[in-house]
């Protein structure tokens, strides 16, 4: 059986164990993660990563208790420091949100009030969650608008949203999401819709912070340069399945799995002149035509015949977990 787990002797922060979400409609019921375990380690910044669609945004949402309905966690369990999350009623999990779980997402405008100056926002979060006063609620705000590089944090406390330039506003939604001192930040998709200038700023302030704080992150994205800048582990999802699960450098340098190796191929190299890019041929397939067996067959140049029959398991490849048939006989 394999582990999903990280190489720390650390006993695992958030643990994800055999999670299945599904979204029932007047057709049947679609399955839109089938079956994923990872956990992450105090301090551990995980990735996730695949192609849209593959079910990224999708567990985060399930982690931090923000699935849309019909989606529903049809079985499987998410704990968080020992404690099982997914069965907690909402309001439960607005005290485990914020305090526990912090969020990031890609557009800050949705995370921020634009009725509200960004320090009513940052101190009532903080007081929602923390037993201080008015006044050291404030204090703590300046504080984390200097942590995550805002200028003149004590004028700036007081500007509205629209305000700050897009850079700036996701540096506010960092300090918002660790404004009650999260063990974990689930951070999806953080620089997207960033210059690549300040995507650096914020992936490094990220780091920085993390480490400070000793807070773990789960990195939403389908950049893998933001990737392998930030991560420690990286999980390759694919059609609401794990694919690849490992050390960074191993995943990147040495996949394991064909569609892993696909996308790693499919990244320009500026040493190297070619005169088209390579590609994955062929799409993420819909919910309701997930194919038989490994879900990646139909794309796959290495496919075999039981690869169209069974599902394949992630099995110890000897420096990743691959779900490949290829490597069934190395477990």
């Amino acid at each position: 059986m394999p582990s999903y787990s990280t190489t720390s002797q650390q006993k695992p922060l958030l643990q994800v164990k055999n999670l299945v979400i599904e979204f029932p409609n007047r057709h049947g019921t679609l399955r839109a993660i089938d079956d994923i375990s990872f956990d992450i380690a105090p301090g551990e910044i995980l990735g996730v990563v695949g192609e849209s669609g593959a079910g990224k945004s999708l567990t985060g949402a399930a982690i931090i208790g923000l699935l849309e309905p019909p989606g529903r966690i049809a079985s499987g369990q998410i704990t968080l420091e020992g404690q099982r999350i997914d069965q907690l009623n909402h309001e439960q999990m607005r005290h485990v949100r914020g305090k526990q779980i912090g969020a990031i997402f890609q557009d800050p405008l949705t995370s921020l009030n634009p009725l509200f100056s960004i320090g009513r926002q940052l101190t009532e979060t903080i007081l929602a969650h923390l037993p201080v006063s008015k006044a050291e609620a404030r204090e703590r705000a300046i504080s984390l608008l200097q942590d995550t590089g805002i200028p003149a944090a004590e004028q700036r406390i007081d500007h509205f949203p629209h305000q700050f330039s897009g850079g700036m506003r996701q540096r506010v939604v960092i300090a918002l999401a660790l404004a009650a001192e999260p063990k974990l930040i689930v951070a999806d998709e953080p620089t997207t819709a960033l210059d690549v200038s300040i995507q650096a700023q914020i992936i490094s302030l990220l780091k920085d912070i993390c480490k400070k704080r000793g807070a773990a992150v789960m990195l939403i994205t389908h950049d893998m340069g933001v990737i392998a800048e930030t991560c420690d582990r990286v999980a390759v999802l694919y059609a609401g399945r794990i694919a690849e699960i490992g050390a960074v450098h191993e995943v990147i340098n040495h996949p394991k799995h064909p569609y892993t190796a696909g996308l790693m191929a499919a990244i320009p190299d500026i040493e190297i002149d070619r005169a088209y890019l390579n590609q994955i041929d062929g799409a993420m397939p819909r919910l309701n035509a997930i194919p038989r067996g490994c879900a990646f067959n139909p794309r796959c140049d290495k496919v075999m015949d039981k690869c169209y029959v069974e599902r394949p398991s992630l099995v110890n490849t000897g420096t990743t977990e691959a779900a490949c048939w290829l490597h069934a006989e190395v477990s």
